[in-house]
């Protein structure tokens, strides 16, 4: 299955996403901190430590619900679904990369040819945090979660069809979208984000790799900085661009506009548990919200 069906999910929207989407339109620019977790094993694969990662991303809307954009060429998807997963887009050659998937580097694990495949694909699944801080609005948002990688093979890999598969149980079929008509593909998904940046950044997946001395030569002249893609399709930023995305379990909001009466509420992903867990705990739409001391 490569398309979104009736396995998507039954729940309605989540009790914080218009707050939150009103916070974000307050925003100058929507950006986010991303926290990761770095695996570096010992030289001897003895033993392993954990690094945090944070960098500064750019946040590029709720899954499934990429807006039309005049500048923007490619065919999107029909307006069915909606979701509260967060998405942004990265190179696949990035360092952040091994940690999406969850990968121990260094030692024994280094630069393994399998590895080195599997970083090539689909996948993903480690935990994550997403920190919006909305200065406009005085308020903190804290996303914690599993991370999915969306590639080329999304629709024809083993593992491309497991993220879709979990994806899938998080999107929500909006009750306008009717019944029938053009079907909604992941592939699809990957093309229209990449067609929504601008020439400049699509050319960005041309760049030579990150990270590497500039001191060292690039064994590919189609490697250089400055470049512009106008073409959506192209072989060597395709096979660069990524497509992420954030499948949000817990949510720790904090409101700071009133100092004297700071307020702060945790939200947890319970699916269809009806019940709350947590003293003061109210569940709705698959959230349990507490309210707890800032």
């Amino acid at each position: 299955m490569t398309t979104a069906s009736s396995s998507s999910s039954t729940l309605g929207p989540a009790p914080w996403r218009q707050s939150f989407l009103e916070h974000l339109s307050a925003m100058p620019a929507t950006e986010f901190t991303l926290g990761t977790v770095r695996k570096i094993a010992s030289e001897n694969g003895g033993s392993v430590y954990y690094s945090p990662r944070a960098r500064t991303c750019a946040f590029r809307g709720l899954f499934a619900e990429l807006k039309a954009n005049p500048n923007n060429t490619a065919d999107l998807n029909p307006d069915l679904y909606e979701s509260e997963m967060l998405t942004f887009t990265t190179d696949r050659r990035m360092d952040k990369v091994p940690e999406l998937f969850g990968l121990e580097i260094g030692g024994k694990h280094d630069a393994g040819d399998q590895e080195e495949e599997r970083l090539k694909g689909s996948g993903g699944g480690a935990s994550v945090e997403a920190v919006f801080w909305i200065r406009e609005m005085g308020t903190q948002w804290r996303f914690r979660g599993k991370v999915y990688v969306l590639a080329p093979d999304v629709e024809t890999s083993e593992e491309g069809r497991r993220v879709i598969d979990t994806l899938k149980e998080r999107m929500r079929r909006k009750k306008s979208s009717g019944s029938g008509g053009e079907e909604w593909r992941f592939s699809r998904e990957i093309t229209a984000h990449f067609g929504n940046t601008s020439p400049v950044m699509r050319g960005s997946f041309r760049n030579p790799p990150p990270g590497v001395p500039v001191a060292l030569p690039v064994d590919d002249d189609r490697l250089r900085l400055g470049q512009q893609v106008t073409d959506l399709n192209d072989e060597v930023a395709r096979s660069n661009f990524r497509l992420v995305v954030i499948v949000p379990d817990e949510l720790d909001v904090i409101d700071l506009t009133d100092q004297a009466r700071a307020q702060r509420w945790l939200y947890t992903f319970v699916g269809e548990k009806s019940e709350p867990t947590a003293p003061g705990g109210v569940v709705e739409d698959g959230w349990e919200k507490v309210e707890v001391w800032p």
